[in-house]
């Protein structure tokens, strides 16, 4: 072995342990993710953790957002199910034996025939509870006679819950209502709106006198009148009016105000007569 390689081995520790020294006298480097973490597609929309900065990193701009977004959440479902603990909550402090009782079943008063438009939610604009209405909606609030969705629900409603009320509601800015108004083919939609059709065209010379916004108006308050007629038509229906003394009822829904409001929806004892006869069955 020649002299130069143990000269070279001394040369080379002490280069090393000089830099040793240097760099045990200096500062420790913080290496900061946070921009490249934040970055990232965040999986869970359910998260509520926030997250955590290097102390010599301030959130950006897009940062702030999107923490804002997830302590406040834009997408409706995402906020309902954050909300619905404190709603369960809120509710058992006002009414405490409302869930205990729930769980051992239901007695509604109200049987609530109406639009599935989102607008019209009937329990809210009520003011009542979970429990206080059975509920049946559609495209519209159209019953058709043979419609074994609606038929069900009534006849369950009516005869096994024993509701007093039974409410027909249609409600103003109707979509339903508009396209039986125009003349767009709407696949699917068209044979449910049929019957809504043939109420415009039953009534088509009182339609057309009315500007439009008017005329809409009008539909949706016939609507509900041909809706309760097939209410009314059912047996089950007839029998608890004549026995129970079972009440219905026709509702407009006022979208811009919230406001309901009551249809006059009385029969000439005639016209009670003439049902009875025509559509009162026996077992």
């Amino acid at each position: 072995m020649s002299a130069a390689g143990p000269a070279m081995r001394s040369r080379f520790f002490a280069r090393a342990s000089e830099a040793a020294k240097q760099i045990a006298g200096r500062q420790p480097v913080t290496l900061c993710f946070s921009p490249l973490i934040n970055a990232i597609p965040r999986v869970s929309p359910f998260s509520t953790s926030a997250p955590s900065y290097c102390a010599n990193h301030k959130p950006s701009a897009t940062t702030t957002q999107t923490n804002s977004t997830n302590s406040e959440p834009t997408d409706k479902y995402v906020a309902g199910l954050r909300k619905n603990k404190d709603w369960a909550a809120q509710t058992a402090r006002e009414h405490p034996d409302l869930f205990p009782t729930l769980a051992n079943g239901q007695q509604p008063q109200i049987l609530w025939l109406g639009c599935s438009d989102s607008r019209c939610a009937e329990t809210s604009m009520l003011g009542l509870l979970p429990g206080d209405v059975f509920v049946h909606r559609n495209i519209a609030n159209i019953l058709h006679p043979g419609d074994l969705s609606s038929g069900a629900v009534i006849e369950y409603a009516v005869k096994h819950l024993r509701v007093k009320h039974v409410v027909v509601c249609g409600h103003t800015s109707c979509g339903g209502v508009a396209a039986a108004m125009g003349s767009k083919q709407l696949g699917i939609l068209d044979p449910w709106l049929l019957p809504l059709r043939q109420v415009r065209e039953r009534n088509l010379a009182t339609l057309q006198k009315l500007p439009p916004d008017e005329a809409a108006e009008k539909l949706v308050e016939l609507n509900v009148r041909e809706s309760l007629n097939v209410v009314t038509q059912k047996s089950v229906v007839l029998e608890a009016i004549q026995e129970r003394g079972l009440q219905v009822h026709g509702l407009i829904y006022e979208v811009g105000s919230g406001v309901l409001r009551e249809l006059d929806t009385t029969d000439s004892d005639e016209a009670i007569k003439a049902r009875l006869v025509a559509f009162k069955t026996e077992a």
